[in-house]
């Protein structure tokens, strides 16, 4: 059975000299605000790596496939369950009943399709389009960040015509030194309901790989990556019991010292109003 409450939830992640999410357009520096100078992680970059965690604990487990991964093509995967369903395929113009169909097919054996929905409306065999139950926000660094180009020497040359000019040859990388990340979270049960069927149990598998989203996603270029707060705020209506800017506005994150350059999650204060509206609850999972 689908969820029946409404959540919102606020993480705090942070980076130390790593890239938590380069940016193609400008060399994969890591991503800031040019009027600002804030960092920031995109929505994109969060849900890989809960599909990821999501992959690696249930793999090969009915309902938590994952549609978007480079495996297949993902009109493929639209076919096969067109095949699953029994449904006719290659036909141009596709019945809406069998678009309802496949719809549901993907909804219940794909945890990502469940949770964030999809755009499954590509070549002959369409499943549709699903609006997700779970949706996050840009994460967005606390304080500004400055990152380094950091030079480092590379001993292995890809060719031999690189290789005689030397064994060694320069390299860069960016790192940011410290920074400490907000990202918020909603979860319709209104859409989970309607929609995709997302259940108590793809909740808990959701805070699990919340909380472990960095922990099996190590990588010398993403340098040290800690969730450090997972604050949920539950409804206890569909359609939630107070505006999600409000729960929001209840935890702060400052500076302790804007003199100083911040260079571990000590330096900043997490202060929580813990008087909540009619209605909602607030626990902390991390």
């Amino acid at each position: 059975m689908a969820i029946s409450n409404r959540y919102e939830f606020v993480m705090l992640f942070d980076v130390e000299n790593g890239n938590p999410n380069g940016d193609p357009d400008f060399g994969n520096t890591p991503r800031t605000d040019p009027e600002t100078d804030f960092g920031y992680v995109t929505d994109v970059c969060l849900k890989r790596k809960i599909r990821n965690y999501v992959e690696l604990v249930k793999e090969g487990e009915p309902r938590y496939n994952i549609l978007i991964k480079p495996d297949k093509a993902l009109n493929t995967k639209f076919t096969e369950a067109y095949k699953a369903c029994g449904l006719e395929t290659g036909k141009k113009k596709t019945d809406k009943d069998d678009v309802v169909t496949a719809r549901q097919y993907m909804c219940e054996n794909y945890f990502d399709v469940r949770t964030f929905g999809a755009v499954m409306s590509t070549g002959d065999n369409s499943c549709g389009t699903v609006r997700g139950p779970v949706q996050l926000n840009f994460a967005r660094s606390i304080s500004p960040i400055m990152y380094q180009e950091v030079t480092v020497t590379r001993q292995a040359r890809t060719t031999e015509d690189r290789r005689s000019t030397g064994d060694t040859e320069m390299g860069k990388k960016s790192i940011i030194p410290y920074a400490l990340y907000r990202g918020e979270g909603y979860i319709s049960a209104a859409l989970a309901q309607k929609v995709t069927g997302f259940d108590e149990d793809d909740l808990e598998l959701l805070w699990e790989a919340i909380r472990n989203m960095f922990e099996n996603d190590h990588s010398a270029a993403r340098g040290k990556m800690c969730m450090r707060r997972l604050y949920v705020f539950k409804h206890d209506s569909l359609l939630g019991n107070a505006p999600s800017g409000e729960l929001f506005d209840k935890i702060v994150v400052r500076q302790k010292d804007e003199d100083a350059a911040p260079r571990a999650f000590a330096d900043y204060a997490v202060e929580v109003d813990e008087t909540m509206p009619e209605g909602v609850t607030l626990s902390r999972l991390v």
